[in-house]
């Protein structure tokens, strides 16, 4: 028997934001998958209902993906895929495996033979990285910073000298709620001619992303609302 193809399907990242951010290919690819790994079945839910591709989302399946995920449930989540049925991943918001536990679910059809198809859709990070007017040669992600301040403030430093010996961009998310408290951190610790780009609530309403030096950055008087940020700095 054939296996089924397992789809990395991504989501909005700002809200009400499907028609303009979702490609067609997705709603394309969709109608033909009825089992899903998730993490918040709840608002896989919400998600696949707001596209209006199925007439009813009752009959499809979901199964809970995230970081405590066993290696050993995939074996399971996986039976549909051996029995020649497709398998979608969702993620969250944005892309699935990039900064997402569905990279669990990827290395287990890679393992299994089964063919995985990424579908194009938004990423915070890669919209971020474009905007930031930054190095998109060399760059890393390094998710979230310590919530201790002086811990933070160690590897900002590190991390900064790191940028300017490998002309490397560095890139960080931080919770809505501490976006002041992690701006404080960086211009606490980052050096006047290092270029830091702040982007909230990228594709949404409220989109802002500025690029400045530090410098700059400190004469700014800015509150930051408690949207969906990425932060990325560069030393030259």
């Amino acid at each position: 028997m054939t296996k089924g193809k397992l789809y990395l399907i991504p989501n909005i990242i700002a809200d009400n934001t499907q028609s303009v951010v979702i490609p067609p290919h997705i709603i394309q690819a969709l109608p033909g998958i009825k089992h899903f790994l998730a993490e918040d079945i709840r608002t896989a839910r919400r998600y696949l209902s707001s596209l209006k591709i199925f007439e009813s989302i009752e009959p499809l399946a979901f199964e809970v993906l995230n970081k405590d995920t066993k290696a050993e449930a995939l074996k399971k989540f996986f039976e549909p895929a051996f029995d020649g049925h497709n398998i979608g991943v969702l993620s969250e918001s944005g892309c699935p495996g990039v900064a997402d536990p569905g990279a669990l679910a990827v290395k287990y059809a890679h393992e299994h033979d089964v063919q995985v198809v990424p579908l194009v859709g938004p990423s915070s990070i890669l919209l971020a990285l474009m905007a930031s007017g930054m190095n998109g040669q060399r760059f890393a992600f390094h998710g979230y910073l310590p919530i201790d301040g002086k811990d933070a403030g160690a590897i900002v430093k590190a991390l900064e000298k790191e940028s300017r010996a490998k002309n490397q961009t560095q890139i960080f998310i931080e919770t809505p709620y501490r976006n002041n408290s992690l701006m404080t951190v960086l211009l606490k610790n980052l050096q006047d001619d290092t270029q830091l780009c702040v982007a909230l609530d990228i594709t949404g309403k409220n989109e802002m992303i500025k690029s400045f030096s530090i410098k700059r950055w400190r004469t700014t008087q800015l509150s930051f609302p408690k949207s969906p940020a990425i932060f990325l700095f560069l030393s030259p």
